[in-house]
Formats: C-alpha cells, structure tokens, sequence
C-alpha cells in the first residue's frame, strides 16, 4: 500500500516533465528554430557573451588610440601593452573561480546579476583614465586603466558559469531540450562574433564623426574622445539586461540538486532520462528500490550546502579518474585553445600589416580607421560564419566531433601561415586567415564552451565550468603577455608553430571527452549514487 502510494506521488510529480518532453517530441521543428521562450532567454545571456567579446576585443583600437594620445605616435611599452591586453584575462581568471564557487554554494539567483554589476562599474571607472592630467604620466594612465580592465575581467569571468542560468529558469527547459542543449549554448556562445564585429564598426562610426576635428583641423588628442565612447557604448546593452537578470528565478536542477539524494530520486531521473531519449520502457522497481521507495518520504529542499561540504563533494567526486578525466580534458583544451585563440586576436596588427591594413602610412585618422576597417574585414570572413555552422551542426555532427576536426583544421591553417608567412599574397594571406577563424569558431572556441555547460552534474557544473573556463582565460594571459616579446625574439612563423603543437595537443586532450549529445550528466551521477549504495547496502551485516 505504502508502495503504491510513493509511486503514484512520484508519477505525479512527474507529470509536468512528461508533458513537457511529449510536447517537444512531437515538435517537427529543427533544433535552430527557436520558440519565443527560448529567444528571450538567449537574448539575456547572450547579451554577456556580447559583452565580453566586445570588452576584450575593444582593447586593440584603444590600444592604438592611446599610443597617439599618450606617446606621439610611438608605440607603447611592450611589457605595459602585453599587461594592458593581459589584464580582462587576468581578471576573468578570478572571476570564474569566485563566481563558478559562489553559484554552486548560494544558487544561480543569488548570484546572476552581480557579474554584470561588476562589468558595469568597472566599464564606468575605465572611461575616468586622466590623460590630461600632469600628474598621471603615461604610464600610470596605462596602469589605471589596467587596473579596472582586471576589475572588469572579474566580471566578464563569472559571466562564464553563471549564463548556464538561461537554459535552467524552467524545469521545461532542463528536461525537454537536452536534444537541443548544444544548438542553444551555441547560439549564445555565436553572440561573441557580433560583439567583436560591433567593436570594429562602433570604432569606424566614432572615428567617422572625428573625421572633422583630428583629420581636417589636425587636433589628434581628440582620439582622446574617441576611444571613451566606444568603451562606454557596452554600457547600453549592459544596463539593458540588468533587470532582467536579476529576476530571473532560481534554476529547478539547482534545488533539486540541493536534496539529499534519495533512491526514489534516482529513479525518477533515470525515467525522466530515458523519456527524454524516446525510450518507452521505465526502468523497473527491484525489491530493494521498493523498501527505499516506501519508507522515504517527501521532503522539501534542504538548505543549501555548507562551503567546506561542498569543496569536499568537488573534490572527492573529481578524485575518481572517471570523473577527473573529463575535468582534465575540459581544462586542458581550453587553456590550448585560448593559447592560440587570443595569441592570434589580442595581436591583430600582425595580421593586419601582412594584409596592408596596419595603418602604416597617411594621417593618425588615416591610420586608425584603416585599422578598423581590416578588423572588420578579419570579423565578417571567418568569426560569424564559423559560429553559426556551429549552430546548425552541432546536433548532427557532435560536439567531439566538431572540436578535433576544428583544433586539426586549425593547425593545417596555422601551418600555412607559418611555413609561408612572407611568401602569401595579401589575397591569400586573407582567404587562409578567414578559414583560420572559421575553423576556431566552427571547432574547439565553440564547443570548449559547449562541453563544460554539458558533461557535469548540475551540482559541480558552474565551479567545475569556472576551472575550465580559467584554465582557458590562463592560455589568453600567457599569450598576451608572452606575444610581443616572442615575437621580437624568435620571429611571428615560429610563435604560429607554437600554436600548431597547441591545436594539436588540444585535439590530443579532447580524447578524454565523452559525446555530450543526449547525455543527461545528472542522470549517470544518479544511477552512480545508486548503485554505490545497493552495493554499501549488500556488504552491510544482516
């Protein structure tokens, strides 16, 4: 009788997930075709990813504005511009940690929100930089101004873990579109090519309407100006989406994750798992489910976990090797390809100058809208595309899949421009270039995202996507800092090489990776604590 009870309140509760999940089966529509839920929770995080690609890109124009209002024209300290292209990264670093914990130990609710407040404040104070004060020389203008990129990198860091919130605000949305998991992270992950597009037309606009004053009349400290308002611009969309980011509710998987995990639990996860993948056959109760099934009872979610409980959860659960694996496999690619990634457009000049786009001849004005212009031309060929055949893909093809090939494409192309640097025409220059970024966007800067947000229990998920995620953002610091000085050293081919053995080794790292398509990792931790104990259960005395 107690039996029949639990079961018929388990079903219960599984009705709103079962109508869920029927309702999207019987949805014809391809993954990328979204519904107006799902658009308007792209568009709150994929405002972050904007965000953050145009924060961390916008330093290259600003950087070469700065060398005309700071130094005459002449090109700025190498170890202050690898510290001041470094410092959003250095900061992302801390922010995926403290965010990634903070998400897991308070609740997404609790936490969404604040990041961008951070961004906010710190894109503020980086438009206060007193260049026309004699007391701040150049290169304290430079040290501010990197200080509050490292505040602002904070920001941009704990976005990472903490947009996993857009796709948990519904439990429709956890259960029903684990088939369209991928598509949707994709779609926000593409929001990183318009920002860095945005960044290189809002330049051209601002200079366009300089043209007058730094051009014609000659007063080039106006570029003083210009680089201000297009650092400010973020603001916009920033303050745009900070309501709605602060009301979102708390993620459903959050505080269920938060409940002791009790046997009858499991088995509604395994049966909700295998709805979820068309299976018409429920998993069978044996008898010793049955006795758990009904002496449990129903109990609400408890409070959330004490911080050091849950530091060792996280690392108990990573210690096993079937688990430390996939932590392993989503670090160490992250960090190669950002290696790569960043070493590539946080230096853009080198590029721009093989392609005649470096601003080496004519006016300041001249100079900096011609860099400009070759930005947006390096952005339109290979960034956007790249992502959205992610988009439409990456269901199909698998997100594994899509990382070897992309980290291996990737390094045929860095090989080309290599072996060939000061061979290639400028023509040829641009179309191996272009498939470059393809490939790192339709490849590994896709689905390193993709495989964190996918392959952890929502237990471990934003702290265990925040170590990945630094993992990553240390490769950005290292090439940032590393670039200019190697480059001078050894010469641009040989640091391309670098990056070859980088893709290669990151391709190598993926190996240890599961396909994440389908999978439900809540789910598989659940059938774990399951068996572990039925199998404590059986070694205990009678």
């Amino acid at each position: 009788m107690v039996l029949h009870q639990a079961t018929s309140n388990a079903d219960a509760s599984l009705q709103p997930s079962r109508s869920a999940l029927e309702e999207y089966e019987r949805d014809s529509r391809p993954p990328f075709v979204l519904t107006m839920t799902e658009i308007k929770l792209l568009g709150i995080a994929g405002v972050g990813f904007f965000l953050d690609a145009y924060d961390l890109f916008i330093i290259n124009p600003v950087a070469t504005m700065l060398k005309y209002r700071l130094y005459g024209g002449e090109s700025l300290p190498t170890g202050l511009e690898g510290f001041l292209k470094a410092g959003a990264n250095i900061g992302s670093v801390i922010g995926q940690f403290a965010f990634g914990y903070a998400a897991d130990a308070f609740g997404r609710k609790a936490v969404y929100g604040k990041e961008l407040m951070l961004i906010i404040f710190a894109t503020i104070m980086s438009i206060t930089v007193p260049t026309g004060m004699k007391l701040f020389i150049p290169d304290n203008c430079l040290i501010y101004l990197t200080i509050f990129r490292i505040i602002l990198g904070i920001g941009v860091g704990g976005d990472y873990p903490m947009r996993r919130l857009y796709r948990s605000s519904t439990f429709k949305l956890d259960r029903a579109n684990i088939r369209k998991r991928g598509t949707l992270l994709a779609y926000i992950f593409s929001n990183q090519g318009w920002g860095s597009l945005v960044g290189s037309l809002a330049t051209m606009i601002v200079l366009a309407a300089y043209k007058h004053s730094m051009d014609t009349e000659g007063h080039t400290s106006k570029v003083d100006g210009v680089w201000r308002i297009i650092i400010g611009i973020s603001l916009v969309p920033a303050f745009g989406t900070l309501y709605q980011r602060l009301t979102l509710p708390e993620s459903s998987r959050f505080l269920a994750s938060q409940k002791p995990v009790e046997l009858d639990d499991i088995e509604k996860l395994k049966k909700e798992q295998a709805a979820a993948e068309g299976s018409q056959n429920s998993p069978k109760l044996g008898s010793e489910l049955e006795k758990d099934i009904s002496s449990s009872s129903d109990e609400a979610p408890e409070e959330v976990v004490a911080k050091k409980a849950h530091i060792r959860e996280f690392i108990t659960y990573f210690s096993e090797w079937r688990h430390g694996k996939h932590l392993v496999g989503t670090c160490a690619c992250w960090f190669f390809l950002d290696i790569a990634f960043y070493g590539i457009n946080l230096n853009q000049n080198v590029v721009l100058q093989q392609i005649g786009f470096d601003g080496g001849s004519g006016s300041a004005w001249e100079r900096l809208f011609k860099v400009s212009t070759g930005g947006i031309i390096i952005t339109a060929l290979g960034f956007v595309p790249g992502y959205y055949v992610s988009v439409l893909t990456i269901e199909k093809l698998g997100r594994k899949w899509i990382q070897i090939q992309g980290f291996l494409m990737a390094a045929l192309f860095l090989g080309i421009l290599a072996g060939k640097f000061y061979e290639l025409s400028s023509a040829a220059f641009i179309v191996c270039f272009a498939f470059l970024q393809f490939f790192f966007n339709f490849g590994a800067n896709t689905t390193t995202y993709c495989y964190p947000a996918e392959v952890f229990p929502t237990r471990f998920r934003a702290f265990a996507h925040g170590v990945s995620a630094a993992s990553g953002k240390a490769g950005a610091i290292i090439s940032a800092l590393a670039f200019n000085s190697l480059t001078k050293d050894i010469g641009t081919p040989n640091v391309l090489w670098i990056f070859v053995g980088c893709c290669f080794a990151g391709a190598g790292f993926t190996l240890l990776l599961p396909e994440v398509r389908g999978r439900d990792p809540d789910a598989i931790l659940a059938n774990e604590l399951r068996e572990a104990k039925l199998a404590e259960r059986q070694k205990a005395p009678q």
